[in-house]
């Protein structure tokens, strides 16, 4: 009868014993099925995250460079005018040189004809350049 009790006391302390340790198993195959679940939506939302930003970043870039090239065609433009009317405002007095040896009564004519004309050009000219500008603005 001790013996019987010895046995069944024995059977249920180790019984007691190994119920925790079931429990935990299964419990930890659960974590880890758990924590492969979260590293799988962790490694999805990295990648969302990766996708949203390069897009930003590159809607940006293309955005920077679009403005650049608009800044640097304007710039250009300015200064190829610049060129030219310097070139003409030149030409024109190196002509009214030229007529004042020749023909000093065709000067103040070819002046008043010379101006007119560079006044025309330069308005010509700040009307492009704005045209250039409101075609290049963000729309």
């Amino acid at each position: 009868m001790i013996r019987n009790t010895f046995a069944l006391a024995t059977i249920a302390l180790a019984s007691q014993l190994m119920m925790p340790a079931f429990a935990s198993a299964q419990t930890a195959g659960q974590d880890m099925h758990a924590a492969g679940t979260d590293t799988k939506d962790a490694a999805k939302d990295t990648g969302h995250a990766v996708k949203h930003t390069t897009k930003k970043v590159v809607h940006k870039t293309g955005s920077a460079t679009h403005t650049g090239y608009d800044k640097s065609k304007e710039g250009s433009t300015v200064a190829a005018d610049r060129t030219k009317e310097t070139s003409v405002k030149a030409a024109d007095k190196t002509k009214v040189g030229t007529e004042h040896v020749v023909n000093k009564s065709a000067v103040p004519g070819s002046k008043a004809k010379d101006s007119a004309r560079e006044t025309n050009m330069k308005a010509n000219d700040r009307a492009k350049e704005t045209d250039q500008k409101i075609n290049d603005a963000p729309h």
